[in-house]
Formats: C-alpha cells, sequence, structure tokens
C-alpha cells in the first residue's frame, strides 16, 4: 500500500528532525545587570514630572481638563473641587417646585407615579381643611418620596406632570452615600434643591383657583 503525502505543504514530515536555530546569548554589561543607571534615569523622570506638575498647580498653571484635556500635563478633574461641566439638558437629581407661598406645586394627582417605570416614587395624598378654596379641587401631597437607587433617570416624571411640580433641572448628580437610607429622597428634601439658576420656583407660572386668570373650574363653579 502507497503511503499517503500530506496535502498540505506546511504540515512536518512524520519522523522529521527539528532543526532548531541557535540564539546567541546577550552580552550582558555590569552596567546592564545592576539595573541602576535604568532605575536613575526612571527616577529622574519622575521628579521631573512631579515638580513640573506641582508648580503648575500651586501657580495655577494647570491645563483646563475639559478644553485642554489633550495638553501635556495633570489634566486630571479633581473631584469634588473641580466637577465636569454638564450638558444644559442633562437630568440631575429631582426637586419639587414651589407656589408663591412656599409650597409644593404637587397637587398629588399620582401621574408620576404612576408614568415611573421603576416604580421608584411613592406619594400619599392628602385634602386641604375645611374652608380652604382648594378643598374638593385638589389635593396636596403628604409624603412624595424618591428612590434614587431604584430610579433609572428617564425623565418620564417630568414630562407626566401637570403641573410642573417636578424637575430634573438641578445640574447634580447622586451624592455617593453608604447607606440606603440616604438615597431615600423625602419632600422636604426635595424642596430645597434649586434649579441652575438657583431659583425654587418655576418659570411656567400657575394660576391658582380663584384668581381671574384660572382657566379651569372649581367646585363652586360646577354644576354638581
Amino acid at each position: 500500500m502507497a503511503k499517503r503525502t500530506p496535502s498540505n505543504p506546511w504540515t512536518k514530515p512524520a519522523g522529521a528532525p527539528v532543526q532548531g536555530k541557535a540564539i546567541p546569548r546577550p552580552r550582558r554589561t555590569a552596567e546592564v545587570q545592576s539595573y541602576l543607571p535604568e532605575l536613575f534615569r526612571g527616577m529622574a523622570i519622575t521628579m521631573r514630572h512631579f515638580f513640573k506638575n506641582t508648580k503648575e498647580m500651586m501657580l495655577g498653571q494647570k491645563p483646563d481638563p475639559v478644553l485642554e484635556a489633550l495638553n501635556e500635563g495633570v489634566t486630571t478633574i479633581c473631584y469634588p473641587e473641580e466637577k465636569r461641566p454638564y450638558p444644559e439638558r442633562f437630568r440631575g437629581l429631582h426637586r419639587l417646585t414651589l407656589r408663591d407661598d412656599g409650597s409644593p406645586r404637587c397637587v398629588a394627582c399620582l401621574c408620576c407615579s404612576t408614568a415611573c417605570p421603576a416604580q421608584c416614587i411613592h406619594i400619599e395624598a392628602g385634602e386641604y381643611t375645611e374652608g380652604d378654596k382648594r378643598r374638593g379641587y385638589e389635593r396636596f401631597p403628604k409624603t412624595f418620596v424618591i428612590d434614587e437607587l431604584r430610579c433609572i433617570f428617564c425623565g418620564f416624571c417630568v414630562e407626566a406632570c401637570p403641573c410642573d411640580a417636578i424637575r430634573m433641572d438641578t445640574g447634580i448628580h447622586a451624592t455617593p452615600y453608604d447607606s440606603r437610607e440616604q438615597f431615600i429622597y423625602r419632600k422636604d428634601l426635595l424642596m430645597e434643591f434649586t434649579g441652575r439658576d438657583g431659583s425654587r420656583k418655576s418659570a411656567n407660572p400657575r394660576h391658582e383657583p380663584g384668581d381671574p386668570t384660572h382657566p379651569g373650574l372649581s367646585r363652586e363653579q360646577m354644576d354638581h
């Protein structure tokens, strides 16, 4: 029976000895084997950059980490003293806008909690006292809680709110805490946050029931 030859020309024939190639050992002098010259060169480069960067930090000559990020030198953002500017449409932490009397504009309609896909908003509605012109017309939130750990910052709550009571225009991101309780933002804390311009009110004016400019109907104006 004839012996078959391999079809692949690159396959080593069976039984053929391996022809190795001798590689000469590199010549290593005492200077090379001691590593000291290269160690001193590396330390010189390190110290040169250290003193140069320290001088720029002390004299305020550090390159701008945003506009000059590709320049030579330290371009690291020193958070929290330095922060990268966020775009205008950045969805920051939530806040509740206020009325002229300092109360939240929220009417506890539950539109935001219903539209929230993460179900991170919890609201307990309350009724106004007897004699208040808003009683029977609208409610107020006795409890307004947002779990920032569950929030996915989609902005659906802002879009769903009919009163422009909740916004995400604070321009700040969530603070890193060390406990879950600190990520539970309640009504009082949400009312303390301000927009980018420092205002707690909304640019969208709200006409209260009883005002001459109020477009809707109050309980007294209705037929039932």
